[in-house]
């Protein structure tokens, strides 16, 4: 039996989008990512935690038997001791030295019940998936809905405007004025294709903010009209359907945004609506997505 890729956007790189500083300024200054392989050796679901026999850890620690915090706790029941997972480790540190380990990105490569199905399993986008007709309130207060882009290349990523993290949400938009600003060389292709950038924080993220958001990226503020790229947010009825479809996750208080937690996800859909390429990751580079874009258009 293949690898079992379990909870919400456990294969898309969950990671802590969260500032330093805090009451007492105990906030986290740094934040790392280590691989783990090993097997499970019993579960606590009271805690959140897995006790976990694994190898070596690179960079990080020897060949160890402990436990670990889940990043998503709700995914606990679809794991079982004796199972053989890959996983990675999340660790953030403060001025003091590392703060206590987190597993994320759990992925189950050998089930000890291998007639065992998990209760929920997320979409990973493949090449070729034909994208479902979603609804959204963009900028302007317009519903919007994914199949009016069809005939268009669409370039789709997630974001949360409050997001403190250089890396996460600020360098997908600005990957995106980027893109936008290339296209717009180009009248032809420029016609034939659209940006959509969509928040999973939709009770904060109003048409308002996000109009306000999406003219300070375009770099035309006030006098952007948003013809050619879409700020919008499902409603939060539609955003589990989208987050499981798209294989992202959101975690943490939304009154808070410095406990929000979310994975990445942009995807490149086709003319005919079908997904061309996901990228689970902020690793992409602009000019690469550029051509791929370019090319689908025509």
């Amino acid at each position: 039996m293949g690898a079992v890729w379990l909870g919400v956007a456990l294969a898309a790189g969950l990671a802590g989008c969260k500032g330093s500083g805090g009451a007492g300024g105990s906030g986290t200054t740094d934040h790392k990512e280590f691989h783990l392989r090993g097997k499970i050796v019993s579960t606590d679901a009271a805690a959140g935690t897995i006790t976990v026999d694994a190898a070596a850890i690179p960079g990080y620690m020897d060949a160890m038997t402990m436990p670990y915090k889940l990043a998503q706790p709700n995914v606990i029941g679809e794991l079982h001791p004796g199972d053989l997972i890959t996983a990675h480790v999340l660790v953030d540190y403060d001025s003091v030295g590392p703060l206590a380990p987190k597993l994320d990105q759990i992925v189950v490569v050998g089930q000890a019940r291998p007639d065992y199905k998990p209760k929920v399993q997320y979409h990973v986008p493949h090449a070729g998936d034909q994208v479902p007709d979603f609804a959204l309130l963009n900028q302007s207060g317009k519903t919007i809905h994914l199949d009016q882009f069809r005939g268009k290349v669409l370039l789709l990523t997630f974001i949360y405007t409050r997001c403190p993290m250089a890396d996460f949400c600020p360098r997908m938009s600005d990957n995106f004025a980027e893109i936008d600003k290339k296209l717009a060389q180009d009248g032809a292709v420029y016609g034939k294709t659209h940006l959509l950038s969509i928040s999973f924080d939709p009770k904060y993220d109003t048409p308002k903010v996000l109009r306000s958001y999406g003219g300070a990226h375009t770099g035309r503020f006030t006098e952007e009209d948003f013809r050619h790229w879409d700020f919008a947010a499902p409603s939060v009825e539609e955003l589990p359907k989208m987050e499981q479809y798209f294989d992202f996750g959101v975690t943490g208080d939304s009154t808070d945004p410095s406990t929000i937690q979310h994975s990445l996800s942009t995807v490149l859909i086709g003319k005919d609506g079908k997904i061309i390429a996901w990228y689970p990751s902020n690793d992409w580079k602009p000019a690469d997505v550029l051509k791929q874009v370019e090319q689908a258009a025509g």
